[in-house]
């Protein structure tokens, strides 16, 4: 197959997942230098006898599926010409204390990242591999305390990662005696205590220090980082790090990242920070206690690019030229005491900003016009300041904006039409200012994408004192990126224009924004009839129209909206019968009061009162009238009816045609690709995680993914649908629940779990990742839960799994569904109920923890009130709670029983 003479082979990024090429690659290796398997689908154990590559030099078997330990046949022991082996981000198991390094005289580069080894020893003979220069051991398991003489004679290493283990103690003092040569350590995410040793300042070759996510304390920046000057990045956040930011830190000339968010500094900023010849680009301080104003010589830092002070006590004016600095292009100090005025000028120099964050300080004045200027902008919040005078028209030229934040101010005037021009608007909010006028139509014309950052950055704990500020109670408050991917008209989510001066009626195209979730028009002057268009917002989750001069009747419309959890149209001139329609009739009365000829449920009948005497008089007044339009409408039907009778009869014909032609296209083996000819370019779908940024996905990608959705990824099937095991390309494993599609009920199920599941995490709860949409598709993607459900585990005695479940680990199990439970129903606001509990909804991690799942049968329910009643008892056999099967009403918790 390859010659003797053949030195490289580089097969990397081939989908390749026939081991029988690599056990050949490697059996014929007499002659070859570099073998490159990198990111296929290989897995498996890796079971291979001895090898004769004696002069191979570079194997990398990273992003990869095998699993098992790693065979000896790998190790340098046996391919003594080795200078570079990367198995990273594989599989791998077994004890990383067993591993031997005997014969590595010539490695220079070891990756075993992302793996899942199970001790807390490590192997004593990586010292052996003096010519070591990168060891990359993050990820992979690690725990209890890191060996002083970890480094040993290893005098040539460069590049250390320790990351995302499980190491406790302190730094040990060893590990900065023998760092010589060091460039790069990155101890970040463990439990690490204290703070770095005196023994690093002899790291005078150190550039990067990354000691982010542990519980150092102490002063070992202006002790040890401050003497290394050849520091280029300094990252130090989410720690407990207290006292005054070291000004001595400016002695390391070349730094450029400075990142000490989140600990407990307090005083004032150094001013001594920037000077004529810093080097600094990113100054991270947020979530501190630093109080002052901040310094003017921030203008002298020519090459920042981001500067994060929020979520401090500081106070005073923004410096002035601070808009003269010309590669900055994030701006965040929202949370603080900021007085004064937004400086004039911005952007005149140079579109370059994308971010300014300045919500909830004492900003005052005017909006400056010259932001029209800042043509990459794409989050502006002004929230919770003291601003005056108009929106300015300029943000319409913003081609990127996607979130403009300005309530809680002091605005006057219209809103201007031009933000309709926005492409990338998600996210408006001007509510509670003085805005009049009419509504502009213009505002449902964007049809571009968006992306929302919130947060990131900021301890949860010290959000919950903030105000306007929500979030589950058992969650972060953020999770990094969140994009957004639209294929209509009116991209817009959000849209709050409540508590103004707004008059006039609502746009009828308002009701073509069906991506929007929240449309709040409250406690305005708006006059004439809630349009009937409102039934296309589909994915309308709240809507107040409440304190306004709205008149005519409710739109029957409203009653298909099935994600709305909270409807207030109270206070205005409603008349007529409150729809009996979806969840219409399940809002408090107080949602529709103060309509005086507003009636039915939840108000008083509609036979009583000023309505049922309107009624009289109308009918009294043209009873020939009414009989001539019943006698059309009769008709009228007549002729629809026909026309709907032949309409089915063809459409139930194409059905069933399609149904036959979707069961043969079904694949039937492992080789089995679906032919995507016929179908339209597959919709992009986004896979959001809790550490990693997003990443897009296609259609195509999960059909590769799973082999054509065959019979081999079959892990399991339910009444909504079948489950496939996933193999993505970064290695990364996930499940996905192919809906069926043969009756309505699976666009349902698909949306009810998209719309609540998605935005729901919790340690617990088994998350869903990511959704795709596609002709009669619908795909769901979640994390892929290793042991399966727990009826299986303890009834699989075949294989012997139930006797892992020990007492301890079923106590385990039964705190983690109980906590996944009590999140649901009562951490987030809407609550979820789930209402089909039972073992074979509870899935099980690697680690044998309890995630809930199964969420088909989960409904919003509204936070004012807890009953939804529905016309079925919902669920499969197993529990049902007495109150439910009684009441047919769900609750968040029992009644109580004697």
């Amino acid at each position: 197959m390859f010659g003797p003479s053949l030195m490289q082979l580089d097969l990397s990024r081939n989908q390749i997942s026939d081991f029988s090429l690599l056990s050949y690659s490697l059996s014929t290796c007499q002659n070859l230098k570099l073998l490159n398997f990198l990111d296929n689908k290989l897995k498996g154990k890796l079971e291979l006898s001895s090898l004769s590559c004696k002069n191979l030099m570079v194997l990398d078997l990273s992003c990869n599926l095998f699993s098992g330990p790693i065979p000896s046949s790998l190790m340098p022991n046996s391919l003594v010409s080795l200078e570079l082996l990367d198995l990273s981000h594989n599989n791998f198991s077994g004890k990383f204390s067993t591993l031997h390094f005997a014969q590595c005289s010539n490695l220079t580069k070891l990756s075993l990242s992302h793996n899942s080894f199970s001790d807390s020893g490590f192997s004593l003979s990586l010292r052996n591999c003096r010519l070591l220069q990168a060891l990359d051991l993050s990820h992979i398991g690690l725990r209890g305390k890191i060996p002083g003489d970890l480094l040993g004679n290893l005098r040539n290493l460069k590049f250390l990662s320790l990351a995302n283990n499980e190491f406790i103690g302190e730094i040990p003092p060893e590990l900065g005696q023998a760092c010589g040569t060091l460039e790069e350590l990155d101890l970040s995410s463990n439990k690490l205590i204290g703070g770095l040793p005196l023994s690093f300042t002899s790291c005078s070759s150190l550039q990067v220090l990354n000691l982010g996510n542990n519980l150092l304390s102490g002063y070992f920046l202006s002790a040890v980082v401050s003497s290394l000057p050849n520091f280029r990045y300094l990252f130090v956040p989410f720690n407990n790090v207290s006292g005054y930011v070291p000004l001595s830190l400016t002695n390391c000339t070349r730094l450029q990242v400075l990142d000490l968010g989140s600990n407990a500094f307090e005083g004032s900023i150094p001013p001594g920070f920037c000077y004529s010849t810093s080097s600094l680009e990113r100054i991270l301080l947020a979530n501190n206690y630093l109080s002052g104003s901040v310094p003017v010589e921030v203008r002298n830092c020519k090459n920042l690019k981001s500067l994060d002070l929020s979520f401090n006590i500081l106070n005073g004016p923004i410096p002035t030229n601070i808009w003269n600095l010309p590669y900055l292009s994030n701006l965040v100090m929202w949370a603080n005491n900021i007085t004064s005025e937004i400086p004039e000028g911005i952007c005149v120099n140079g579109g370059n900003l994308e971010t300014l964050i300045l919500n909830n300080n004492l900003i005052g004045g005017r909006i400056p016009e010259s932001i029209s200027k800042c043509t990459n902008m794409i989050w502006v919040s002004l929230s919770g300041n003291k601003l005056t005078g108009e929106i300015p028209s300029g943000f319409g030229n913003l081609p990127k904006l996607a979130i403009l934040q300005l309530g809680n101010n002091s605005l006057t005037g219209k809103i201007p039409p031009e933000l309709g021009k926005c492409q990338s608007l998600i996210w408006l909010d001007l509510n509670s200012n003085g805005i009049s006028g009419a509504l502009p139509p213009d505002l449902a014309n964007q049809v571009g994408a968006g992306g929302l950052v919130e947060f990131e950055g900021i301890r949860p704990e010290r959000l919950e004192s903030f105000p306007m500020v929500h979030s589950c109670s058992s969650t972060r408050i953020y999770s990094g990126m969140t994009m957004y991917t639209f294929v209509n008209n009116g991209s817009m989510i959000y849209l709050d224009v409540s508590y103004n001066n707004l008059s006039g009626s609502i746009p009828e195209n308002f009701g073509t924004m069906s991506y929007l979730q929240v449309l709040n028009m409250g406690h305005n002057k708006l006059t004439g009839n809630i349009p009937e268009s409102f039934g296309g917002l589909k994915a309308i989750g709240v809507l107040d129209l409440s304190h306004n001069n709205l008149q005519g009747y409710l739109p029957g419309s409203l009653g298909t909206l099935s994600f709305l959890s909270d409807l207030d149209v109270s206070n205005n001139n409603l008349t007529g019968l409150i729809p009996i329609a979806g969840q219409l009739t399940t809002f408090p009365a107080s949602r529709y009061e103060n309509n005086s000829r507003l009636c039915g449920v939840p108000l008083p009948s509609c036979a009583s009162g000023a309505h049922s005497t309107n009624l009289h008089t109308r009918n009294k007044k043209a009873p020939v009238a009414v009989g001539m339009v019943v006698s059309i409408t009769f008709f009228l039907f007549c002729i629809l009816g026909l026309a709907i009778a032949l309409y089915r009869v063809n459409k139930n014909q194409l059905k069933v045609e399609q149904r036959e032609k979707y069961i043969e296209s079904l694949p039937t083996s492992g080789s089995s690709i679906w032919k995507l000819s016929s179908v339209p370019e597959p919709l992009s779908i986004n896979i959001a995680t809790f550490e990693k940024p997003l990443r897009k996905l296609t259609f195509a990608h999960l059909l590769k993914a799973t082999n054509g959705f065959s019979a081999e990824s079959l892990i399991g099937s339910g009444r909504f649908g079948e489950v496939y095991k996933a193999h993505l390309r970064d290695s990364c494993v996930v499940a996905i629940k192919k809906l069926i599609h043969i009756t309505g009920q699976g666009d349902r199920e698909f949306m009810a779990e998209m719309e609540t599941i998605g935005k729901i995490k919790h340690r617990n709860v088994v998350p869903l990742l990511g959704y795709c949409k596609i002709g009669d598709e619908r795909l769901l993607v979640y994390e892929y839960m290793k042991w399966g459900s727990l009826e299986s585990v303890l009834h699989d005695t075949a294989k012997g799994r139930g006797s892992r479940l020990d007492w301890e680990a079923r106590k385990k199990i039964a705190i983690g569904s109980a906590r996944g439970l009590a999140f649901l129903h009562h951490s987030c606001i809407p609550h979820i109920i789930h209402r089909d509990m039972k073992s074979s909804n509870v899935l099980l991690d690697e680690n044998f923890g309890a995630r809930v799942s199964e969420f088909g049968m989960a409904r919003l329910v509204n936070a004012l009130d807890t009953h939804l009643s529905v016309s079925t008892l919902t669920g499969t056999p197993g529990y049902v709670p007495p109150e439910y099967y009684q009441s047919f009403c769900v609750q968040q918790k029992p009644m109580n029983r004697q």
